[in-house]
């Protein structure tokens, strides 16, 4: 199974080190792939591999290796909705899950590529304790 990790919303400690656990605990039995830049990098197509020497000196060091963006909502994306193509780029490249890091924005966002059938999952990143907050699935207005 290929299996993609990305970081989304504000930069912040413990970033890598989730990266690191992510990585390290699905190999060998599945590829792993770092999404650049959090959901940019799904619409810009900036995966790259990891594997255990990409994470190896990951937990002293702050931040995420994969960069990361606050304002890259595939499905309000410069004026138009690219969850198509971030679909199909997951498609293209043989990715069958996303590990989302993030907030409730990035969650969120996670959530609605869910509805369309991408496999999530999401590792909440919040100083805000929001994502609780969040209303029920079954409250949710489908768009």
């Amino acid at each position: 199974m290929k299996i993609a990790v990305l970081t989304g919303g504000g930069d912040c400690p413990g970033l890598n080190a989730v990266i690191r656990a992510v990585t390290l605990s699905l190999l060998p039995e599945h590829e792993v792939f770092g999404v650049e830049r959090g959901f940019w990098g799904l619409v810009q197509r900036r995966l790259r591999p990891l594997d255990a020497a990409a994470v190896r000196d990951l937990l002293d060091e702050g931040g995420t290796l994969l960069g990361t963006h606050n304002r890259a909502d595939p499905f309000h994306w410069e004026g138009r909705d690219a969850s198509g193509e971030v679909l199909h780029c997951l498609g293209e490249q043989g990715v069958e899950a996303l590990v989302v890091i993030g907030g409730d924005g990035s969650l969120t966002i996670a959530e609605r590529f869910a509805r369309l059938g991408v496999k999530i999952v999401g590792v909440p990143k919040t100083i805000d304790n929001d994502i609780g907050d969040r209303p029920k699935r079954s409250q949710h207005v489908a768009i």
